[in-house]
């Protein structure tokens, strides 16, 4: 791999060329609209750069297929781990446990953000997905409440904690590496590659959910079923890996380990001099955790346990959603190199506040047609955020802390509003008896998120900064 990439011995003679920023030297810029470009051609070759793609992609795939299944598949899993509950109180029970494993994630981000700074973010990411994939292997080995009582949703809520912590190196440092090896003038479509792996994982995730629910008997999926797509997690990881450590880490790494520009404590120097870039990636995350969440994980419950659509029907309208929303994805990302990260995020800020109670009030109708174009609404609604903040967050923060900065606001914001949006829904609409609950919760999301991107400075024609 060496002869694609610069080596750390040129990076002071093509550093400027790989991040627009080194040492106040200004070489090999071009300008367009006032703003300086680095170059197309940075001397990364199309072969390395489909690899790069590959490897991130496949990660972020793992992570969110076993998202993916423990959410649809969320009333089995709930039968089987706490079978003496009535069904709400069971439900609630298991989206407990996938919010509570989501609080351990803010400590992977400072953990993973300090190997990613400091080591190398291949590193963090050949790690990440090792524990990820066979955390969720083991899933499928836990014996039901049945067979080892309350140990059963112990050793669930252990290893959903694994799960957490694992995945919270794995977005960030995804991105990140994307964005450092992207052209210039493409790092929102090449970041949109991250959310895209996110849907596709959650499309293989409903396909073969629905496929058991279609296939097998309740009992069955209660006995076994419900473990095969668990089990898929161990070969998958084991390729993402493969593919890392065949990769050299990013140029614009390269070189600052090269100039022994990397802090000693990257996560320290993130909330002692970019803490109001933290605060407002924190606030731009909320809509994206919470409408991630409650779209594209939670609404196959909320239209068969909430809005009594059957169980197939659900799945089939969330699979034909997520399939538009892949192709979203990447129309977002190049509406966001050409038109700038600010302009797309407020945009679904303003879809979601004006749009999102009509169209709950549109799925209640219990009509099939509907309740499928409602999906791809607000799919095409939430991936004008999901498509362009991946870029927006690696090019909020400099080089020195990229890995640390996006990790931590990521996390911290689906720890806090992410993980707990299946259980605070659910939780709303049963205060409230509303079926429209999610979506006010929705709409405060997007508020708030509005406030801090319209605080933020635009990115996406600046160069990488190191400092």
């Amino acid at each position: 791999m060496s002869n694609e990439t610069s080596p750390p011995a040129l990076a002071g003679e093509r550093g400027a060329e790989q991040d627009g920023v080194h040492d106040g030297r200004r070489a090999g810029r071009s300008t367009l609209s006032g703003q300086n470009f680095q170059p197309a051609d940075d001397g990364v070759s199309k072969d390395t750069r489909r690899r790069v793609i590959a490897a991130s992609f496949i990660g972020n795939f793992v992570e969110w297929f076993d998202y993916a299944v423990y959410g649809y598949l969320a009333v089995t899993i709930a039968t089987v781990f706490f079978p003496e509950s009535d069904p709400q109180t069971g439900l609630l029970l298991t989206f407990a446990l996938f919010a509570i494993s989501f609080l351990v994630r803010p400590l992977g981000g400072f953990v993973w953000g300090h190997i990613g700074d400091r080591v190398g973010r291949r590193t963090a990411l050949s790690l990440s997905i090792l524990i990820m994939s066979g955390a969720t292997f083991c899933i499928a080995l836990i014996p039901g409440y049945n067979t080892i009582g309350i140990w059963a949703p112990i050793l669930l809520l252990i290893i959903r904690v694994v799960q957490g912590f694992s995945a919270s190196g794995e977005y960030a440092g995804a991105s990140a590496f994307l964005v450092e090896y992207a052209p210039a003038n493409k790092r929102g479509l090449y970041a949109a590659v991250v959310p895209a792996s996110t849907a596709a994982g959650l499309l293989l995730g409903s396909l073969l959910a629905g496929l058991l629910t279609v296939l097998l008997s309740s009992d069955a999926m209660q006995s076994w079923g419900w473990r095969l797509p668990f089990l898929l997690a161990a070969p998958m990881g084991l390729i993402g890996r493969y593919i890392r450590t065949k990769l050299e880490d990013t140029p614009v790494f390269r070189e600052m380990a090269a100039e022994d520009d990397a802090v000693k404590a990257p996560v320290s120097s993130l909330f002692r001099n970019h803490w109001r870039q933290l605060l407002q990636a924190v606030g731009a995350v909320l809509l994206n955790a919470v409408g991630f969440y409650v779209i594209l994980s939670y609404m196959p419950t909320y239209l068969s346990s909430e809005l009594g659509l059957g169980e197939t029907e659900s799945f089939l309208a969330t699979t034909v959603a997520l399939v538009t929303y892949i192709g979203f994805i990447f129309l977002t990302g190049m509406l966001s190199d050409r038109y700038g990260r600010k302009k797309v995020l407020i945009a679904a800020s303003v879809s979601f506040i004006l749009l999102t109670v009509p169209a709950f009030a549109l799925l209640g109708t219990g009509n099939f047609l509907v309740i499928v174009l409602v999906q791809i609404l607000l799919g095409a609604m939430l991936t004008l955020n999901d498509g362009t903040l991946p870029s927006f967050l690696a090019e909020m923060f400099p080089t020195r802390v990229r890995y640390s900065g996006f990790a931590v606001s990521f996390n911290l914001s689906n720890a806090l509003f992410g993980g707990t949006a299946p259980f605070m829904a659910t939780l709303l609409i049963a205060a409230t008896a509303s079926d429209l609950a999610p979506a006010w919760y929705l709409v405060a999301a997007a508020v708030i998120s509005l406030i801090a991107v319209a605080l933020s400075r635009e990115t996406c024609k600046e160069p990488l900064r190191h400092e």
